[in-house]
């Protein structure tokens, strides 16, 4: 077998053997298949797609390239959930004690982020003590006797995954259905988990822009689950604007507790629900959405949701007060606020733009090697949907240094669009793909 012969293969357009995609991934994993014969291939792929079975392979094969959690010495039926990622994302800090409250066990492993703002790990470091770095047997025994742990990810799960996306970078093929399904479910199913929920963004502030690309890449992804024996479900949410009000790590954490409280922002509080819901029916706990629902609402009322928080504050070596005095939490220094120029209504808010400030004022990483400043971020006043007048705050921006203040209170400036007419609040959720089909809403 020769690269060369499978590249032009795939160029032709003909459906690649789970041999063939086995063995490129393998060699490319070793060295045998250079860098180049692999960027051949994946900008074949990129013109030519792949079929579900080619994508299901592909995405098996970066599994199979590192470490495969198993998680069978925990009970129950494993739920994860992943979001493709957007601006004020925190849904994973409100999850993981909401689902685990209801009898779904929570075994979660989480990135960092590299962009508008840190990722679930960075977040959680902003509590003060909490412990993102676990072993494995430690991780097992948490979520046995609580029901959920949070932590990092191992640094060699999916390393070909790692070492492909590298390579697609900087090689004009990262925008690709089934490469970019395929990265996502290699991780996921190397995390051992039983079912999985995806939140997949679409928007000005998410990776697929279109609502058509989000639903091509839901069906991928969901195809991937099912055709390697995970039950998967695909919620498709909207990211035209940041999801709740504070974006930055310790700010996204602070509204994470409100939220388990029952004093969260609506947006959030009901993708939570939502995605929460199918969690639990995914792990044999609910009959259906509609009761799964209820029981969520019913725990996150009755203050479970919050006590199964400081649970796991305090299992990690976390300052479990934190959840009644969000002050002590890490604060900016200084306050800056962002006035509306004009007065009407908010139209659009391009979250993108929202992420790109907060980022400039530190909540992000531009380069790996950028060190995030977790007090700082962005508190947003108004939404889509608001009246606003001439004068008022539509953004605080929380500060520690100035340098970039002017340059990201622009930024705020610029995405917000304000017209005389009124404006319906954007929809929150624009479909449901499953493995039956795809359920629009919009």
């Amino acid at each position: 077998m020769r690269a060369v012969d499978i590249i032009h293969k795939k160029r032709e357009g003909h459906e690649l053997t789970a041999e063939e995609i086995r063995f490129l991934i393998q060699g490319y994993s070793s060295g045998e298949v250079p860098d180049y014969q692999i960027a051949a291939w994946a900008m074949a792929v990129y013109f030519q797609g792949m079929t579900a079975s080619e994508t299901a392979s592909l995405t098996l094969e970066m599994a199979r390239s590192g470490d495969q959690i198993d998680l069978s010495s925990i009970s129950g039926i494993k739920v994860d959930k992943h979001s493709t990622g957007g601006v004020g994302d925190k849904t994973s800090l409100i999850l993981a004690p909401l689902v685990a409250a209801a009898g779904v066990p929570v075994a979660k492993m989480s990135g960092r982020g590299l962009g508008h703002t840190g990722g679930t790990i960075d977040k959680l470091e902003s509590i003060p003590g909490f412990q993102v770095e676990l072993e494995r047997e430690q991780f097992f025994k948490q979520v046995n006797e609580i029901g959920v742990s949070l932590i990092g990810q191992t640094g060699n799960i999916t390393p070909a995954d790692k070492k492909l996306y590298a390579l697609r970078d900087v090689t004009a093929t990262v925008e690709s259905i089934p490469l970019i399904a395929s990265s996502v479910m290699s991780k996921k199913i190397a995390a051992g988990a039983d079912a999985i929920v995806l939140d997949v963004k679409t928007g000005s502030g998410a990776f697929m822009k279109t609502l058509d690309d989000s639903i091509a890449l839901a069906k991928a992804m969901v195809d991937i689950g099912t055709d390697t024996g995970r039950q998967t479900i695909a919620v498709i949410s909207d990211m035209d604007q940041p999801l709740g009000h504070l974006i930055g790590n310790s700010l996204e954490v602070e509204e994470a507790i409100q939220t388990l409280r029952g004093e969260g922002p609506r947006d959030l509080h009901r993708l939570c629900i939502m995605l929460g819901a199918h969690m639990l029916v995914l792990g044999g706990v609910a009959r259906d959405a509609a009761e799964a629902e209820a029981r969520l609402e019913q725990l996150i009322a009755d203050g479970s949701a919050l006590e199964k928080l400081k649970e796991l504050i305090a299992a990690q070596g976390g300052d479990a007060s934190v959840v009644d005095h969000p002050e002590r939490l890490p604060h900016a220094r200084e306050r800056f606020e962002v006035k509306a120029e004009a007065g009407g209504t908010v139209a659009a808010i391009q979250a993108e733009e929202i992420g790109i400030a907060a980022m400039l004022l530190g909540a992000g990483r531009e380069t790996k090697e950028s060190v995030i400043d977790l007090s700082v971020g962005i508190d947003l006043r108004a939404k889509v949907g608001d009246a606003v007048n001439a004068g008022d705050v539509l953004a605080v921006l929380h500060v520690n240094d100035a340098s970039r203040l002017q340059e990201a209170a622009q930024k705020i400036i610029h995405a917000y669009r304000i017209t005389s007419e009124a404006q319906a609040a954007a929809p929150l959720v624009y479909a449901i793909v499953t493995k039956d089909g795809v359920e629009r809403f919009v």
